[in-house]
């Protein structure tokens, strides 16, 4: 049985605005699962970065976001070329790791540049909310929102 919905991400919110629609959403969410959120420190990504740079940027945070999943965690990636649900297909998706007897479900954003490779082939799930790029802000928004509305079964 699920015990806590957790959500790794890479980098903080600085908008007061999307601050107080994320706490909004975890303290509903909180009326049906506990739920916690885990903010790592993005890093600096210098100008006109390499390949190279950019991957070992990825793998560093990657390495921290691999750092909090157990094995004990079903993970979901948000990753563009996942899959595009529906909210009552995300709740279907929800109640299967219920029953796969896992403790948590893990949902993880990565920083701007996106997820390491290692972080990707960690996930249970690779879930896509559009083929399109949102601001991580808005997008922890979003994601809180639909967790919250597959709980009550909007």
């Amino acid at each position: 049985m699920i015990n806590t919905y957790k959500l790794i991400t890479v980098g903080k919110i600085k908008e007061a605005y999307y601050i107080n629609k994320c706490e909004d959403f975890i303290q509903k969410i909180n009326k049906k699962k506990k739920m916690t959120v885990i903010e790592l420190p993005d890093e600096s990504i210098p100008k006109n970065a390499k390949e190279t740079i950019m991957d070992n940027i990825k793998q560093k945070e990657g390495k921290r976001i691999l750092e909090n999943i157990t094995n004990d965690d079903y993970v979901i990636c948000l990753c563009i070329d996942g899959i595009m649900n529906d909210t009552s297909r995300l709740k279907k998706i929800l109640d299967n790791a219920d029953n796969m007897n896992k403790k948590n479900v893990c949902f993880v954003i990565g920083g701007s540049l996106g997820l390491d490779e290692e972080v990707v082939k960690r996930a249970d799930y690779k879930l896509s909310f559009s083929k399109m790029t949102f601001p991580h802000q808005m997008m922890r928004v979003m994601l809180l929102e639909q967790i919250h509305r597959a709980l009550n079964h909007l």
